[in-house]
């Protein structure tokens, strides 16, 4: 069984429902959900021009291999109403694959872990909560070490 560390976030509509209906489809579709941390409200991070976002780390079991879960989470987020526009636009949903066991994986589809989790106050809250030990294969630091180094000014708080 693959372990597999999702993000989720939106900030249009009902967000705190849509990361619900987003958890519904993931243990659906992709296996069941193992873990799961608070759900957090931030400030959108790049274009900041937009509302807040609520956001939630996810710790799912999966037989899936990592492309196919990815593209199981891209239907989820199409089904959903998710419409790519420009980068970091608002949106109904959200689903980022943070980390899928311990790979470093590098296609023109999909990188592992996700590259900018040590960049973003917003992951690095959520995984801290739920996998504070969790070592980061290519950084070779802790979710909680990630954390404390982090220079990501943004708020992040638990609602």
């Amino acid at each position: 069984m693959n372990k597999v560390y999702l993000l989720l976030g939106s900030n249009m509509g009902h967000s705190s429902a849509l990361l619900q209906t987003a958890r519904t489809a993931i243990a659906k579709e992709l296996g069941e959900i193992i873990r799961q941390s608070s759900i957090y409200k931030t400030a959108a991070w790049g274009n900041t021009n937009q509302p807040p976002f609520l956001n939630q780390v996810l710790v799912l079991a999966t037989t899936l291999a990592p492309v196919p879960c990815l593209e199981k989470l891209l239907a989820i987020e199409a089904i959903m109403g998710r419409v790519r526009t420009i980068k970091n636009a608002p949106r109904i949903i959200d689903i980022d694959m943070l980390y899928y066991n311990k790979l470093q994986l590098s296609s023109p589809s999909l990188i592992l872990p996700h590259p900018a989790i040590a960049e973003r106050r917003f992951v690095l809250t959520p995984l801290n909560e739920i996998a504070p030990s969790f070592i980061h294969p290519v950084y070779s630091k802790t979710n909680h070490q990630l954390l404390m180094q982090c220079d990501d000014p943004l708020e992040v708080k638990k609602i």
